[in-house]
């Protein structure tokens, strides 16, 4: 099914506004462009269902212009080593490049999702894993729904640096590892910086998805790369560093549907261990009976043994069902988009939610909600 044109302009729309905004000045002015222009914009119609994000058109032409590196787009790329800024020439080269391919730019957007693996999230994520792993008591299992390639499944192995306003810089994870992300922590009202915890200990991981990566695969590889926004290279510099430790330390990935086969996932991680199931920025490709029956999934495996669920996401795809009225966790209009880090487990067959920071959709900042 093809997406409507309408709707793939508002998709862009919103996100030169709202997404990209002041993080990305090459992908806010690109899609304010294609959002304009018919021809540019009907090339994400073939997306598959639930997929039709501005962020796939982008990551293909990307694809795209890896495969010419020596086309003169290229020096609009930072990540291709390009040092233009934005100027009257930009549009039109790319607007040139991409309906000159549009066969492979549709075939590219036809065959794949946007799969972003953004390791800085692991950041965001590990004091709200560290944190159900105090409660369990025990060292835990880790498994990533909609895990891509897994690379935030190996955040236990990745130092941290939490810069506080109160505390100076928070240091986590091990001393010696290859890769080291940078996280500004701020206080929400009445909030207290969290505890977060030199080491944490992870017994099994695995991740879930209906297209795992095998970052062994070049092609495979470089599609997540090129998923990655072209003019934030520290971004692709840290991809590439976790790629590394991926290669060392690989997860096991399973190949299903993030309801359906969640509990055969769930049996790959020793029963013995507490489960962790972590989602970051997966929920949103969900419609809204989707997203209910995997909160129910959830509660169904939470029957059988000790679970926490930490979840990354937007508010209205995860949270706004379990904790409703919550405006404080969504963005106002005209302000920059951000997710939800929330931790939830299980008590007498109801899920109990908290909500523990509002953090940047790449995890390079987060405020902290809760004493």
């Amino acid at each position: 099914m093809v997406v409507a044109l309408d709707e793939i302009k508002q998709r862009l729309r919103r996100f030169a506004e709202v997404e990209a905004g002041e993080e990305s000045p090459l992908y806010a002015h690109l899609a304010a462009k294609a959002a304009e222009d018919d021809e540019v914009a009907a090339l994400l119609g073939p997306a598959q269902p639930g997929f039709g994000h501005p962020t796939l058109l982008l990551a293909a032409a990307h694809r795209a212009l890896q495969a010419e590196p020596f086309h003169e787009l290229v020096n609009y790329y930072p990540s291709m080593g390009g040092s233009y800024g934005l100027d009257a020439g930009t549009w039109p080269l790319f607007r040139g490049f991409v309906l000159e391919r549009a066969d492979k730019v549709r075939a590219l957007v036809a065959g794949h999702t946007t799969q972003t693996n953004e390791v800085r999230r692991a950041a965001v994520l590990y004091p709200a894993v560290a944190l159900a792993a105090k409660q369990a008591g025990a060292p835990v299992g880790l498994l990533e729904v909609g895990c891509s390639a897994g690379l935030l499944l190996n955040l236990d192995r990745y130092a941290y640096r939490y810069q506080t306003e109160q505390s100076g810089q928070v240091v986590a994870g091990p001393t010696k590892t290859a890769l080291g992300l940078h996280c500004a922590l701020e206080l929400g009202p009445d909030a207290a910086l969290p505890t977060i915890p030199k080491k944490l200990s992870v017994v099994a991981r695995v991740g879930l998805d209906r297209a795992p990566v095998d970052l062994a695969d070049e092609d495979a590889a470089a599609w997540l790369e090129a998923c990655i926004w072209a003019d934030q290279p520290e971004r692709q510099r840290l991809f590439s560093t976790a790629a590394q430790l991926w290669r060392k330390h690989p997860p096991e990935l399973v190949r299903g549907d993030a309801v359906a086969d969640l509990a055969a996932a769930a049996d790959r991680v020793p029963a013995d261990a507490p489960l962790v199931v972590i989602t970051s920025h997966v929920l949103t490709y969900l419609d809204d009976a989707q997203r209910a029956a995997f909160t129910a999934a959830l509660g169904e495996l939470a029957a059988a043994r000790p679970l926490w669920w930490v979840s990354e996401e937007a508010y209205p795809a995860a949270m706004a069902p379990l904790l409703p009225g919550r405006a404080d966790l969504e963005p106002a209009p005209g302000q920059t988009a951000f997710s939800v880090l929330a931790l939830t487990r299980w008590d007498g067959g109801a899920p109990e939610a908290t909500a523990l920071a509002r953090a940047a959709m790449h995890g390079e900042r987060m405020v902290w909600l809760v004493r």
